[in-house]
């Protein structure tokens, strides 16, 4: 088997030291990893398989001898490298914005469209958190029949915006359990005990940018140019997982039980589905794993031919870290 030299553009983020791990984790087939970051990250060390290994300035000159470049960082900072990292010969796996809707790069979650690996010219981009974990929901429907439309929710949590997220939460509750005055840096407003609906910048028809990405980048892995989504997103007081609410409308009618049937065989799901013990997804219980939880599935009542459901993903590794190593894995010849 051949072992790859692999390279990560913002190791030091949150999502960077996730990719860090889950390599580890599920063995990836080594015989170099290259830590790279920003000149103020140059320097330290981050443990890996149990030994140091130190970060390295990112620069045009930083990917000789790569062959698989797992981005982490910000699209201005892969549009900066991508030209350098293509020029090496190297595979940029992308977990930015910046080529999701280019229409030479494919988009890619490897349980729905592996075989989009194949179409790269350099360059594959890592989906949205919240799109990759819907569709991992919604996948087993899709298998059943296609999808025409979808309205969904999200739930975000706080680890949707970096480390400072999680950072500013904590010291929010902190605060006011402490009687001291709440500050907000990282979010437009107080996160604890509160509900921000805006995540992105909004657009013209006062959808957020973030709201368009279930629709654009569904159309995009889903291969269906037709599909329409109304997305809603709120970012809510949860440390990681992301949960999502989904009305999902299919060109075949289906049964909550064909739903519920085909949901158990989909690989990276499980079913958590029993009302009667109060089961269902919770982001507790799905975060720091890898597994979508799919629950609450019932018949849509305001429209005939709906289903809706519940699901609930870790943010930072399937729908970020984790699918980027799994698209990685697919471009070796363990796939």
């Amino acid at each position: 088997m051949k072992n790859y030299r692999v390279a990560i553009l913002g190791a030091t983020g949150e999502v960077g030291r996730e990719m860090m791990k889950i390599l580890e984790e599920r063995n990836f087939p080594l015989s170099e990893l290259r830590l790279l970051a920003s000149a103020r990250s140059a320097g330290k060390t981050l443990a890996f398989r149990g030994k140091p290994l130190t970060v390295q300035e990112a620069t045009d000159r930083s990917f000789g001898g790569i062959d698989i470049v797992l981005g982490a960082a910000s699209s201005s900072l892969a549009k900066q490298f991508a030209p350098a990292i293509v020029r090496a010969g190297a595979v940029f796996v992308d977990n930015s914005s910046a080529f999701r809707m280019d229409p030479q790069v494919p988009l890619v979650v490897p349980e729905i469209n592996p075989q989009d690996v194949a179409l790269h010219h350099g360059i594959i981009s890592n989906p949205n958190c919240s799109t990759i974990i819907t569709l991992m929901a919604v996948k087993g429907i899709h298998r059943l029949s296609p999808i025409r439309r979808m309205i969904a929710s999200t739930y975000q949590a706080v680890s949707g915006a970096g480390a400072g997220g999680p950072r500013e939460l904590d010291e929010q509750m902190h605060a006011l359990v402490e009687g001291k005055p709440v500050v907000h840096d990282v979010f437009p407003y107080q996160i604890a005990e509160n509900l921000i609906p805006q995540i992105g910048n909004f657009l013209p028809d006062g959808y957020t940018a973030e709201e368009m990405k279930m629709q654009n980048e569904g159309r995009k892995i889903l291969h269906l140019p037709e599909l329409r989504v109304t997305c809603t997103c709120v970012r809510v007081p949860v440390v990681r997982s992301h949960s999502i609410s989904v009305v999902v409308y299919t060109e075949r009618p289906l049964s909550p039980e064909e739903v519920k049937a085909a949901i158990r065989t989909e690989e990276g799901c499980r079913l958590v589905d029993d009302p009667q013990s109060a089961s269902y997804p919770m982001p507790l219980d799905t975060s720091n794993q890898d597994i979508v939880f799919v629950g609450r599935i019932r018949p849509d009542l305001a429209e005939d031919g709906g289903i809706a459901l519940w699901c609930c993903g870790d943010q930072v590794r399937k729908g970020a870290a984790t699918n980027a190593v799994q698209i990685a894995e697919l471009l070796t010849d363990r796939s």
